[in-house]
C-alpha cells in the first residue's frame, strides 16, 4: 500500500489559533490522544520560545509513545552566527526529539524585507542549520516557508532553498503554502514539479485555509507526489487555520488508498477529534466532515427512506468508518421512517406501522407548533419518546426553584427536590440565572447521583419565537452538555426565559441520568 506520513501542528501552528492556549497538562494529553490514533509525526512546539515550552520536551520524553515521533520546531540560524552559536538551534538539540522541523525563506521578499539578508546567506543559513541537526543524529525536515509564493515569484530562487536543504541532508522538503492562498491546480502543478526536480527525497505539503483550500490542496500535492501532509486535527490553527487532517486521513486511506494511519484506528478518529476539541475548550463544528455530530445527519424524508434501504445513496463513506453515526433529524418533515430508528432504541418491537408511531408524529408536530424543535435537541425528544410510552425513568420530584438576582449581575438559586422520599435543599450562586439554577440542581443531585460530576453545561442559545409580542414572546432555550465523551442537547419553550431554561436544564440532568443508569 501507498503510504503518506501525517504530521500534525496542533500544538505549535494550532497553538497560534486565536483564543487556543494549552496548559503543559494539555499538551501531554494532546500528545497521547495523537498517539493513540496512530498519528506518525507530532510537531509539538518551539523549545525556544518560552520556558513552559521547554519544560513540555522534558516531560514528554517520559511519555511511552508507541506510534509518534515528537517534532521540535524551530528556525534556521540567524543571519551572522553559526548554528552552533545560536540559541534558537541550540534549544532544538536541547529539546531531545528525534526529529526536527527547520523552517527557512524560499521568497526573496521575506529574505530581502524580513531577514534583510542576501539570496546567498540565506542559501548558507538553510543548508549549515539542516547540516547542524543531521551531524547530531537528528531526522530533519525543512519547511520551506512561502514556498508557493516564492515559486509564483522566483522558481529558480524557491526551488535554490530546497536543494540547500536537500545538499545539508534533510530528509523531507516540506512546501508550504504560508498565506493559503494557492489553488488547486496551482499546487499541483509545482508539487509536480518539485517532485521531478527531488527524486528519491520526501516531499511535504503544508496548507492553510486562508482561502478554503487547505484540504484539497492537500489532497492534490499527494497526487502530485508528496508523501507526508502537515495540518492540525481539526483544522484550529493561526488565521483561518491550519489544513484539517480529520478530513484529509480519511479521504486519503478509505478513497485513494493510502496508508496514513493504522487501519484499525481509523474508527477512533472521531473519538479523538472531539477528545483535543475538549482539551483545547472548542466547541467541535458540527459539520466537519467525516467526524462532525451533522456530518451523517438526514432530515428530508426522502433521504431518510433513501439511506435506510442503501446506505450509499446519501452516504459517501460508512459513519462507522471514522467512529461517526447516522442521525435521523427529528422534525415535521421526516416522517415516520425519521422517527423509528429513535423509537426501536427505546422500544424495540415498535415498527412503522404500530399505533405509538403514529401517536408519536402527533406529539411532535404539536410540540413543534408550540415552538419546540427537535432537530438539534435530540436528547429532549428521546425523552418525549420514552415518556409517551411509559418509559420515563423517575430521577427526582422537584418541590421548588427560586432565583435571586444580585445588583453586581451574580445570581443566586434556591432548589427544594426529593429522590426516593429523601429532601434536599441547596443554594448555589452563578454568573447569571441559569449558572446559577445549573450550579443549584447539580449540587443538590449528586450526592444522589456522583456520576453528575463529570456533566457540565458547555453552550446556551436563547431564540426569540414571535418578534412582534416583544418581551412577552415565547423563547426556545437550546442547552449543550456533556461528560467529556458525548455531547447532546436539550431544549425548552417559554414565554418566560426562567422557565424555558429550567425545562431544557433538568430534560439534560435526566437525559445524563438515563445514560448513567441513574449510577
Amino acid at each position: 500500500m501507498k503510504t503518506v506520513d501525517i504530521f500534525d501542528s496542533t500544538l505549535r501552528d494550532g497553538a497560534q489559533g486565536e483564543g487556543i492556549q494549552f496548559s503543559l497538562v494539555d499538551k501531554l494529553d494532546v500528545v497521547l490522544a495523537l498517539d493513540g490514533l496512530g498519528v506518525p509525526y507530532i510537531e509539538a512546539g518551539n523549545p525556544g520560545s518560552n520556558e513552559k515550552e521547554l519544560a513540555f520536551f522534558r516531560e514528554a520524553q517520559k511519555l511511552s509513545l508507541r506510534h509518534a515521533k515528537l517534532v521540535a520546531f524551530g528556525a534556521t540560524r540567524r543571519r551572522g552566527t553559526t548554528p552552533g552559536a545560536d540559541p534558537n538551534c541550540v534549544s532544538l538539540l536541547a529539546a531531545g526529539t528525534p526529529c526536527v522541523a527547520v523552517f527557512g525563506k524560499s521568497w526573496g521578499l521575506h529574505v530581502a524585507e524580513v531577514l534583510h539578508a542576501e539570496p546567498e546567506e540565506n542559501l548558507r543559513m538553510i543548508g549549515e542549520t539542516v547540516r547542524f541537526f543531521k551531524d547530531a543524529g537528528k531526522e530533519v525536515i525543512f519547511d520551506a516557508e512561502h514556498f508557493f509564493d516564492g515559486f509564483k515569484a522566483d522558481a529558480p530562487y524557491a526551488l535554490a532553498t530546497l536543494k540547500a536543504a536537500a545538499l545539508g541532508g534533510a530528509d523531507c522538503l516540506a512546501l508550504c503554502d504560508t498565506n493559503g492562498g494557492s489553488f488547486p491546480d496551482e499546487v499541483f502543478d509545482i508539487v509536480t514539479r518539485v517532485a521531478g526536480e527531488f527524486p528519491g527525497l520526501r516531499i511535504g505539503i503544508h496548507c492553510h485555509r486562508d482561502g478554503g483550500n487547505a484540504e484539497a490542496n492537500s489532497l492534490l500535492a499527494v497526487k502530485a507526489g508528496a508523501s507526508q501532509v502537515q495540518g492540525t486535527l481539526i483544522g484550529f490553527g493561526e488565521r483561518c487555520g491550519n489544513a484539517s487532517l480529520s478530513t484529509i486521513i480519511p479521504n486519503l486511506q478509505l478513497k485513494l488508498g493510502y496508508g496514513c494511519i493504522p487501519p484499525e484506528n481509523l474508527a477512533r478518529l472521531t473519538e479523538t477529534a472531539r477528545r483535543i476539541a475538549e482539551i483545547a475548550n472548542l466547541n467541535p463544528d458540527p459539520q466537519a466532515p467525516f467526524i462532525g455530530h451533522s456530518a451523517f445527519a438526514h432530515k428530508a424524508g426522502m433521504h431518510i427512506d433513501g439511506v435506510s434501504k442503501v446506505s450509499g445513496s446519501f452516504e459517501h463513506v460508512s459513519p462507522e468508518s471514522v467512529g461517526n453515526s447516522r442521525r435521523f433529524l427529528m422534525s415535521e418533515v421526516a416522517g415516520r421512517g425519521a422517527l423509528l430508528p429513535m423509537l426501536k432504541r427505546v422500544a424495540p418491537a415498535l415498527t412503522k406501522d404500530s399505533p405509538e408511531t403514529g401517536e408519536l408524529v402527533d406529539v411532535l408536530k404539536k410540540l413543534e407548533f408550540e415552538g419546540y424543535q427537535f432537530e438539534l435537541a435530540e436528547a429532549s425528544f428521546e425523552l418525549v419518546v420514552r415518556r409517551h410510552l411509559g418509559q420515563t425513568v423517575h430521577f427526582f420530584d422537584l418541590s421548588q426553584y427560586r432565583i435571586l438576582n444580585d445588583h453586581d449581575n451574580t445570581s443566586t438559586a434556591i432548589v427544594k427536590l426529593s429522590v426516593d422520599g429523601r429532601k434536599e435543599v441547596t443554594a448555589a450562586e452563578g454568573d447569571g440565572p441559569v449558572n446559577a439554577m445549573d450550579n443549584a440542581l447539580r449540587l443538590a443531585l449528586e450526592n444522589f447521583y456522583p456520576g453528575l460530576r463529570k456533566v457540565r453545561l458547555i453552550d446556551y442559545k436563547v431564540r426569540v419565537l414571535d418578534t412582534k409580542a416583544a418581551t412577552a414572546a415565547k423563547v426556545r432555550v437550546l442547552i449543550q452538555s456533556t461528560d467529556g465523551n458525548d455531547i447532546w442537547t436539550t431544549v425548552g419553550v417559554s414565554e418566560n426565559i426562567i422557565q424555558a431554561s429550567w425545562k431544557a436544564l433538568t430534560d439534560s440532568i435526566e437525559y445524563a441520568l438515563l445514560q448513567e443508569g441513574g449510577a
